[in-house]
């Protein structure tokens, strides 16, 4: 594939993200303003709950889906509290739940409040709205706790599981991504994977588009099954449609 093939791609399996802390409706309007780019569009924009109405109205009418996160960033461990805020999400119009696995709990070993908050939202997430499990690979680390937490993600329900909040020192990797997708394979259930935070440009998503390739089968990675959390990427991606070379990234997801 082209350049411009593979930015398309990733493009179109693009959640356009904005999780600053500094974030503003006037920037809840300039991201759904990139989300809609002919080119595109994107596949979802992914805000704060606070926003999800705002990205509703800016997106009415498009294909563009809207997401947002519970638990975030820290992955705690109430499940009512969690249950509660994913409600209210639902309710504003959000369309998928990208929810912190607590996965301190699951490198003390304790396996159980995973499952149950896993389980618990997956109850809510109902019809064509999409559960993301995000596993924070980078801080469990050890390979069998970011496939022990793939396994109990999947087994508990999720429609996709994620790496990453961008929240930590270190965010998506190509060996997590690995294994995730090893797990979603063995699992033989339609799952998807989202690697995010840290990929910035038409290479670093090139990487995860080959690692899907190859591990799940050329064709698997679509919007449906496949997607690239990120901010920073989207102007090099642009650039790479329009024939252009080393545009800079913006943006710290």
């Amino acid at each position: 594939m082209s350049d411009e093939q593979i930015a398309v791609r990733a493009l179109r399996s693009l959640d356009l993200t904005d999780l600053n802390e500094t974030c503003s409706d006037q920037a809840i309007d300039a991201l759904c303003k990139k989300a809609l780019d002919p080119r595109g569009p994107v596949a979802a924009v992914c805000v704060w709950p606070q926003f999800v109405k705002r990205a509703q109205a800016n997106l009415k009418g498009s294909p563009v889906r809207i997401a947002t996160v519970v638990n975030f960033p820290a992955g705690g461990e109430d499940v009512s509290r969690v249950t509660d805020d994913t409600q209210e999400a639902l309710s504003d119009g959000a369309n998928e739940i990208d929810l912190v696995l607590p996965y301190n709990a699951l490198r003390r070993g304790d396996r159980a409040v995973a499952v149950e908050m896993v389980e618990a939202v997956r109850d809510l997430v109902d019809g064509d709205r999409l559960l993301k499990v995000i596993l924070e690979t980078g801080e469990l680390q050890d390979p069998k706790l970011i496939d022990a937490a793939s396994r109990i993600a999947i087994e508990a329900g999720a429609d996709f599981i994620k790496t990453s909040t961008g929240k930590t020192p270190v965010s998506a990797t190509p060996e997590a991504a690995e294994i995730m997708l090893d797990a979603i394979k063995a699992s033989g259930r339609p799952v998807g994977l989202k690697p995010s935070g840290g990929i910035r440009t038409l290479a670093d998503a090139k990487i995860y588009l080959d690692l899907a390739d190859r591990i799940m089968g050329p064709g698997w990675a679509t919007p449906k099954t496949f997607r690239i959390g990120a901010s920073s990427v989207y102007d090099a991606l642009i650039a790479a449609i329009e024939g252009r070379t080393g545009a800079a990234a913006t943006g710290a997801y």
